[in-house]
């Protein structure tokens, strides 16, 4: 129970952050079939009950083949794309008209008496024929078109769970046979969504040695795609990739197997799957007033123990400007403050890392930012203060020192009742 509190707790600030956002979530036919289904309907139905704006994203192609396969048709493929014949398109027609008045009815189902959870689907998704390539004529395969965004948009401003299928139709009403993470993908960049979210087979990405990748940029992906070829996760990896590059902050590829993997991504400070970002997922930054309530959660602990001088809110705000912070998510893990002294010198003070996040080197890539910051203001020595961690400042490259040595007006502050160590080292 109690790790269930603290989890609870910690989700705080993500389900205050996700509220009101918009997020895209493919659901691939083989996701759909997969008996972990319900939960993850589930998870929607709680995500759209925490006011997060929900487009869902379903393919077929599993479906589709059992189709083909119970009428004794062939699958037939060009360049990794269904041909769809008149035949196939009525598989297609069949198999996605099915799962969408399945999806609905689940969502509803699941919804509870008296719930006001509305799902909607509709003609969407304007689409046009890909043609004929190398001489093959893919017939009623398709490629997105156009998005309908102001009607979407309308829906969700509704609470309204906007459904689409991987069908789309031509304004002289011809049916096209779309692949799903082309929608998917196509919806997010037209809603300027907050997240893709794409559920596949495995946890997430993995590299060559079998490690699960957490981050990943599209610019490392195209390494990964060689090796993952037309499978679902190299399909999936290719739409989150596409997704980034077109201006998508976040897409997350997670696992449909995985009992509340998409909870997992969304409410926990590492995730569980794999993040698709041009942006850093961890970064270091100059902290604003905004900061200050993070800043007081971290410190806390450490001034509880007596590591560092107990700062209040009042004070942290005054001195905002002086901190440097290490992001993660969203969340402040890491800080330092930078004091000058002179005009030759400053004190480095406040340094903390979150406990959970201090065998990363985030300590030492802080240090070399300040270090960095004040050499650009021409300063040349940085004094700190510590009474616990003084062997760690000695590995750095700082000396010990003496009260002697501060600058007067810092040398007069010194509290001699706390009996700080006090080192310098030279920039």
């Amino acid at each position: 129970m109690s790790d269930y509190v603290k989890w609870f707790r910690h989700s705080t600030p993500y389900i205050n952050t996700h509220r009101d956002r918009t997020f895209v979530v493919l659901l691939p036919g083989e996701a759909i079939a997969h008996p972990n289904f319900n939960n993850i309907v589930n998870d929607i139905m709680l995500l759209n009950s925490l006011g997060v704006r929900l487009v869902l994203v379903h393919g077929s192609r599993p479906q589709i083949e059992d189709r083909l396969g119970a009428r004794g048709l062939s699958s037939r493929y060009h360049q990794d794309l269904r041909i769809t014949d008149s035949d196939t398109l009525g598989c297609v027609m069949d198999a996605v008209g099915s799962l969408r008045i399945a999806i609905e009815a689940r969502l509803c189902t699941l919804a509870g008496q008296g719930s006001r959870l509305r799902v909607v689907s509709g003609n969407f998704v304007t689409a046009k024929p890909i043609g004929v390539i190398d001489g093959v004529d893919l017939h009623h395969t398709g490629e997105v078109r156009r998005i309908d965004r102001k009607a979407i948009s309308r829906h969700l401003d509704d609470e309204s769970i906007v459904l689409l299928s991987s069908i789309g139709y031509s304004p002289t009403g011809e049916v096209f046979n779309l692949a799903c993470e082309d929608v998917a993908t196509s919806a997010a960049s037209a809603l300027e969504a907050d997240k893709l979210i794409l559920f596949g087979p495995d946890t997430g990405i993995f590299d060559a040695e079998g490690r699960l990748l957490r981050e990943l940029k599209p610019s490392r992906a195209q390494s990964l795609l060689a090796a993952l070829g037309n499978s679902l996760p190299g399909s999936l990896l290719t739409a989150a990739c596409k997704a980034c590059n077109a201006g998508l902050r976040r897409s997350h590829i997670i696992s449909y197997a995985e009992d509340g993997a998409m909870l997992t991504e969304l409410f926990t400070r590492d995730g569980g799957g794999t993040l698709v970002t041009q942006e850093p997922f961890e970064k270091i930054r100059t902290a604003t007033i905004e900061d200050v309530a993070g800043l007081l959660e971290l410190l806390h602990p450490l001034e509880e123990a007596g590591v560092l001088v107990r700062r209040s809110r009042e004070v942290l705000e005054t001195e905002i400007n002086q901190f440097t912070l290490v992001e993660r998510d969203g969340t402040i893990i890491g800080c330092a403050a930078l004091y000058p002294l002179d005009e030759h010198s400053a004190e480095l003070a406040c340094v903390a890392i979150h406990p959970d996040y201090r065998h990363g080197g985030r300590g030492d890539q802080l240090l070399e930012h300040i270090e960095t910051q004040a050499r650009a203001r021409s300063l040349t020595t940085l004094f700190v203060l510590t009474t616990r961690t003084a062997h760690w400042f000695r590995e750095r490259g700082f000396e010990p020192s003496s009260v002697a040595r501060l600058p007067q007006q810092r040398a007069s502050l010194y509290n001699y009742q706390r009996n700080s160590k006090v080192f310098e080292k030279s920039l």
